[in-house]
């Protein structure tokens, strides 16, 4: 899923602003390949090799041009514990990917006839509470239906153990309240996937297992796809791993029961190869279906969300890319198709940290496939006089805020409960980060004044942020406590299963080492409460009657998470 594990954006961490990659807006450039399959080999071994080195948990490549393997390749380990190299053809979970083939799902069962994307849900599931919207089947499919998506709840932080039933699932979700009318936003809802999945049960009369099992897998000869479970042996599955305090650690358990038609799919390159050239080919569904599924959706107010049915649509200097990503528990996955130049090629690994996502190395492999040079943005100087009129607040249509500032004659981006970046200026109107070229757009009145701070990623939808009129928040001020009552604090506490947040005394300095994140420091704003200079973030230190430490609380992102003081032996 897009994504289980990486659904604790809230943590202790210095975290980058959460943007895609921008994508550059060109005049299309002719795709030259390297002179060379040898040297295309070696110039993906060079990007490959990078992150995923031997020792390390590691990731399996494949690259097909016009029906040819240009490449089929692993790097680093599959199995640390055994001291098992990767190799291409080991099984991952593949997290969101999985969505696709949820979409593709419905859409047989469409051109059967069976059902209509124009459907409202409770045509299927009509004891499901819809607070008095219409809900399609399309918005569930392009993530405009509103729904909450559960795996953004506090509350399911602690279940990821516990496995259930499809209707429990569902029930987690269904009486949350809305974050939009249907058709009105795009926000990334696992929640709609679940119901797709309810729905395709519903109409086949089978499980969602069975149904792909009997229409895509075995049809296709897809003999290293599956549905997960931790229960059946799987030959050439391997373990997914994340970052510990003394290095990589298995990956926490999560019940598979959980992702289902949201993510709980396994697969591996050759299969999710053979997948493609279905889909692309029509086997699967007509032309009149791939069109629907293949084209943005727009929203009420005519923007583009850049997504369809289970993928992301983009386009790289008019090369257009049809493309989704996963994270689950312990691995990270990418895969990418250019319809027009014939390409196909999927990244998958068994380790979700991050640094070593391989979205930014699928984008790279694709432009040397097709021959195309990575993108340059050239840096002006503004003065801070130009900088200072784009100073401020700005705010969505889900009331999250978005903080402009300066430092001289420096801009920094700032999302609430995120990391301060430097803001590069490509022109007066338009912005970007170093190591995450998303555009950011300045727009301006008619008479210049700024009204609104547009980002642009390289999939998905522009997030627009409208100026307000509300000071910037005043910087929290750091108080003196006495550092001896730093030891009432030391511990661990668990946030989630497999997730602890450990606070550490190092001399007059309170510290907090988080699960596969850096190590931060915490400053006393009071002497239960500190907060982090690097995210804006505040933790809270509970106590019993008795005055021991039971837990602390993280506020970020607007919301409050407890975790629990792990007892020592």
């Amino acid at each position: 899923m897009t994504s289980i594990k990486n659904a604790l954006i809230l943590r202790l961490a210095v975290v980058a602003l959460s943007i895609a990659v921008s994508a550059a807006a060109a005049t299309p450039l002719p795709a030259v390949p390297l002179s060379s399959d040898d040297a295309f080999v070696r110039a993906v071994d060079a990007v490959m090799s990078e992150v995923y080195k031997p020792g390390q948990p590691g990731a399996a490549i494949i690259v097909r041009k016009d029906g040819r393997i240009l490449l089929r390749k692993a790097y680093g380990t599959a199995d640390l514990e055994l001291g098992v190299a990767m190799e291409p053809d080991m099984i991952f979970r593949l997290g969101s990917i999985t969505k696709q083939f949820t979409a593709v799902s419905v859409l047989m069962l469409a051109e059967q006839g069976k059902l209509g994307l124009g459907d409202e849900i409770t045509k299927f599931l009509p004891d499901y509470p819809t607070q008095g919207r219409k809900i399609t089947v399309e918005n569930l499919l392009t993530h405009t239906s509103g729904i909450q998506s559960y795996t953004d709840l506090p509350e399911w932080l602690s279940l990821w153990r516990k496995d259930f039933t499809l209707k429990e699932l569902m029930d987690l979700f269904k009486d949350k309240p809305m974050q939009f009318e249907p058709g009105e936003r795009w926000a990334y809802s696992n929640s709609g996937y679940i119901l797709l999945g309810a729905i395709i049960e519903k109409v086949s009369g089978l499980s969602y297992e069975d149904f792909v099992n009997a229409n895509i897998f075995r049809p296709l000869g897809m003999t290293h796809s599956f549905y997960g479970s931790t229960e059946r042996v799987i030959p050439r599955r391997i373990p997914g791993y994340e970052k510990g305090d003394g290095g990589f650690i298995n990956a926490p358990y999560l019940s598979m029961t959980q992702p289902y038609a949201a993510g709980s799919l396994l697969s591996n390159v050759d299969d999710l190869s053979v997948w493609s050239e279905a889909v692309f080919s029509g086997k699967l569904v007509g032309k009149k279906w791939l069109e629907r599924a293949f084209t943005p959706f727009k929203l009420k107010n005519g923007e583009s969300t850049g997504y369809g049915y289970g993928w992301f649509i983009a386009s790289d200097r008019g090369h257009r890319s049809v493309e989704h990503g996963g994270g689950i528990n312990g691995f990270l996955t990418y895969e990418m198709t250019f319809p027009e130049d014939g390409l196909f090629l999927a990244v998958l690994t068994n380790s979700a940290i991050e640094g070593r996502d391989p979205e930014p190395r699928a984008v790279k492999v694709a432009r040397l496939a097709l021959g195309l040079s990575e993108p340059e943005r050239k840096v002006i100087r503004l003065a801070a006089a130009d900088l200072e009129p784009l100073v401020g607040v700005y705010e969505d249509a889900a009331k999250n805020e978005y903080y402009l500032t300066r430092e001289g004659d420096e801009l920094f981006a700032q999302r609430k409960g995120g990391a301060k970046a430097e803001l590069l200026a490509a022109s007066p109107a338009e912005f970007f980060l170093k190591e995450n070229p998303a555009r950011f757009l300045i727009v301006r009145e008619a008479k210049g004044a700024v009204a609104a701070l547009r980002i642009q990623g390289r999939i998905g939808p522009a997030q627009i942020f409208k100026r307000t009129t509300r000071p910037l928040p005043s910087p929290r001020k750091e108080v003196r406590v006495d550092p001896k009552l730093y030891d009432l604090y030391v511990g661990d506490y668990e946030l989630a299963p497999g997730f602890i947040i450990t606070i550490v005394r190092q001399g007059d300095r309170l510290v907090s080492r988080a699960t596969g994140q850096p190590e931060v420091e915490l400053f006393p704003e009071s002497e239960t409460r500190f907060f982090l200079k690097v995210v804006d973030a505040q933790v809270d230190f509970v106590k019993d009657a008795s005055g021991r430490v039971t837990g602390l609380v993280l506020h970020q992102g607007g919301q409050d998470l407890p975790a629990k003081r792990k007892q020592t032996s």
